[in-house]
This record gives C-alpha cells, sequence and structure tokens, in this order.
C-alpha cells in the first residue's frame, strides 16, 4: 500500500529531528563541561533574595548580550528582557525565574551558598540559599541563548528571553507587566517556562495537558473580641474559642462544598492571639493559603471563607461592629492552565529528539503555585510549562532501600543533579522553539 506524500514527509521530518536531538545533546553536553558548569557554580554560590537580583540580573544581561541579544534591564524592578530578531516568524517568550529563598543550606555541595542578605522586607539579615533551582532555570536559559545564537540558520522569528525576579513573593511577573511588558516588547504568540523538578527522575521532562501549578490566594482573618479576666470568660467574647471554631469549620470546604474530584486546598498556616496565661484577649489573627485549579473552585472556597468566618463570629453573640474581618491579599496568583494542543505538540517534538523514554506526564501530588500566569492569562497567550527531572534514578531507589529522603524544594538540603537538568532544561527548551518557529 503506497503511502501518502504528507505522511512521508511527516515521518521524513520526525525522523531529522531525532537526528537532529541527537546531535543537539551532544552539543549541549560540551558546552555544558566547557561553559553552563561554572556558570551554574557561580549563580549558586551567589543566591539574592526576590527583588533584591542585581548582581544575578547583572551576569545574566552580560551572558545574554554576548550572545548577540538586545538586552533591557530594570523590567518591572530587576527583570531583564532579552530580544533576538531573526527574520519573519512568530514572537515566542521563554521565562526564567532568579530569586532564591531566605533558607541556610546545609546541602554538603562543594559549592554550596554561604552568603547573607538583608531581607528587603523585614529588614533582617537572612542566610540565602538557591533551595527550590531557580539557578538552574537562568543556567538553561543561557544555555538556550548561546545554541539559539549558533543555530540561526534554522529558525526565524523573534525570541523573546525573560529573566524574572520575585516568583517566590509571587509578585516578579505581576511588576514585569505592571511595567507595560507586553506593550514595550511585543505580545508573544507562545510562552514557555520550566521547572526543575525534585520529584522527577533527572532529565526526564514531565508535562501535562492541564493544570501544572495551582493558583494561590493568601488570606488574613482577623477575629475580634472582647477581652477579659481568663477567671470571668463569661463577661467577655473570646477571640481565640471563636478563631479555633472558625479553623474547624474551615475544613469543611473542601470535604463538602467542592465536588469530589475539584481540587483545593485551604490550609490555616499562623493563628497568633493572647498575650498572657490569665487574659482573654480582645483580638486573635488567623493567616491562610488557598490553593485552587479554576476560578469556580477559587470563588467557593474564598466566598466560603468569608460566610464561615463571619456567621461564626455572629453565632457566638458577637455585634455586628465586631465581626471578623476577612482579608485578601495582593500576594495572589491564578492557577498555571497548559494550552492542551500545544502540550501535545511539544511532547511529539520531545519524543522525536530525546526519546519516548524522556517524557512523561505525572500530575503532581501538591498544590504548588507558580505567577507566570500573569505572563499569559489576560491576554491570553498559549503557553507550556513543564517539569524537568532532577534528581539521579539512584537517589530514589536508595531512598526506597530505606536511604535518605530525597529533599524538597524549599530545604536546607536541597540539590538538584546541575548537568542532566541543565542540558535537558536547554535541550527541550531548543527544541520547543525549533519547532513554533521552523525556518520561513
Amino acid at each position: 500500500m503506497k503511502k501518502s506524500v504528507s505522511f512521508i514527509i511527516g515521518m521524513t521530518m520526525l525522523a531529522s529531528t531525532a537526528f537532529a536531538g541527537e546531535d543537539l545533546s551532544k552539543t549541549i553536553a560540551k558546552d555544558y563541561d566547557s561553559y553552563l558548569k561554572d556558570l551554574f557554580v557561580h549563580f549558586h554560590k551567589n543566591p539574592e533574595l526576590s527583588l533584591t537580583e542585581t548582581k544575578t540580573a547583572a551576569r545574566l544581561a552580560k551572558e545574554l548580550r554576548a550572545e548577540g541579544f538586545e538586552v533591557t534591564e530594570g523590567v518591572g524592578g530587576t527583570g531583564i528582557v532579552a530580544i533576538m530578531k531573526n527574520g519573519d516568524g512568530p514572537l515566542v517568550m521563554m521565562r526564567a525565574d532568579m530569586d532564591g529563598l531566605p533558607v541556610e543550606e546545609k546541602s554538603g555541595l562543594p559549592y554550596a551558598s554561604k552568603a547573607t542578605q538583608k531581607d528587603p522586607i523585614t529588614g533582617n539579615m537572612v542566610p540565602v540559599m538557591h533551595a527550590c533551582g531557580h539557578d538552574v532555570h537562568i543556567t538553561s536559559l543561557v544555555g538556550t541563548a548561546r545554541r539559539m545564537n549558533a543555530m540561526k540558520d534554522q529558525w526565524s522569528g523573534t525570541l523573546m528571553l525573560i529573566g524574572q525576579p520575585a516568583e517566590e513573593r509571587i509578585m516578579g511577573a505581576r511588576n514585569m507587566m505592571a511595567d507595560h511588558l507586553w506593550d514595550r516588547f511585543g505580545t508573544p504568540d507562545y510562552a514557555l517556562a520550566f521547572h526543575v523538578s525534585a520529584n522527577d527522575e533527572a532529565g526526564v521532562i514531565n508535562v501535562s495537558e492541564g493544570s501544572p501549578y495551582a493558583g494561590s490566594d493568601s488570606v488574613d482573618i482577623i477575629v475580634h473580641g472582647i477581652g477579659t479576666h481568663g477567671a470571668h470568660p463569661h463577661a467577655g467574647k473570646d477571640p481565640i474559642v471563636i478563631g479555633a471554631e472558625i479553623v474547624m469549620a474551615l475544613q469543611t470546604l473542601v470535604s463538602r462544598e467542592l465536588p469530589p474530584r475539584w481540587p483545593g486546598v485551604v490550609t490555616v498556616g499562623s493563628f497568633h492571639a493572647g498575650t498572657k496565661h490569665n487574659i482573654i484577649s480582645d483580638e486573635a489573627h488567623l493567616q491562610l493559603t488557598v490553593r485552587n485549579t479554576s476560578p469556580e473552585t477559587r470563588k467557593i472556597l474564598l466566598d466560603g471563607i468569608k460566610r464561615i468566618a463571619v456567621n461564626i463570629g455572629r453565632a457566638n453573640g458577637l455585634p455586628e461592629d465586631l465581626l471578623p474581618e476577612v482579608i485578601y491579599s495582593k500576594e495572589s496568583t491564578p492557577p498555571t492552565v497548559n494550552d492542551a494542543a500545544l502540550a501535545r505538540r511539544l511532547k511529539t517534538v520531545w519524543k522525536a529528539g530525546m526519546g519516548e523514554d524522556a517524557v512523561v506526564d505525572i500530575p503532581t501530588k501538591g498544590m504548588g503555585a507558580e505567577d507566570f500566569p500573569f505572563f499569559t492569562t489576560d491576554p491570553k497567550i498559549k503557553s507550556v510549562y513543564f517539569a524537568v527531572g532532577g534528581t539521579p534514578k539512584e537517589t530514589f531507589e536508595k531512598a526506597r532501600k530505606g536511604g535518605p529522603a530525597v529533599p524538597s524544594h524549599h530545604s536546607p538540603l536541597f540539590k538538584v543533579a546541575p548537568e542532566p537538568s541543565i542540558t535537558a532544561g536547554v535541550e527541550a527548551t531548543v527544541l520547543a522553539l525549533l519547532e513554533l518557529m521552523p525556518k520561513k
């Protein structure tokens, strides 16, 4: 039976992609050994906190300028935007976040961070560590820039590379957008980003066709009371008791108000009240984190929090002017939702270029949040956010046999294997960019 011309051309393109991927993999490996390895160590040893990534941004800008990109610094604070125009074609954005965390590194690595810095929010001197892998992200961004510059004869369009500040505080993307990012540099046709993952095998690409990261809201509840002596509780209104009732009632939001297949989280992370054993205070302060994967879930949870808090206050006999106050913080982000068709398209490319076993779709077990959707939600931009595995297979095997547990993100013990993480991150990004910006 004869094959159609389109089938033959398609199979030829896939074979060509696979062969190009093999050559690309070897080239990236050499670039890691000769250049990217030392750059990663530099970034790892010199982390900076959210909103203060001045030296990191300067070094990243220098690296991207060296590859021929037109770089603008100071976008939305310490953010950078690097543009390379290479003929007609789509505008494609790739983002990497830059900030570290106020964590003292205890990984035992020879290049472990010993940095300290004044926290711009609290004013305290704190240790600083890349405890989430953003050093992998920015090193991979440089590796991508180096490959795309060297391969300009193989793609056509405009490449936008973004070094984003303050992801850990869910502020950086919002700040860059408030600085008129798309008005100044153009609205991308496609947007990409990845996160190194300690939960995935090193070098594996984990990509979902749905929501890889949840939306997040920070909520404060101020529970007012009427202070009195601890031996005379009848003379006042105890905000600790009222607050405790609110905490327990909030647990019904996910279990009884969300449909069973709709994921959501309501966690009370802080409960502060009182000053002494025998004093009933006049105020309690609750701090919550709320997670969702859709606008509908978010509304149910946020509306429910206010309804529960206010009406438990009423049930305890608080006057209307002392009912609990529910304060919704600006520190929030929508869920990250991948474009399903684009995710399937890139899966095909990655499997052809990196191998069938190199691409998986393993749903995350947690409800971590990202501020990447501030770039892609309004206006709506076709986007894919994927994960690159960072933990060697043997480390997982040792843990399963009773060895040390794999350190999580934000842990002082956090450490991912940089070589397979960075090289896979660069390769997956470059293959995606070549797919989205074909040579005309």
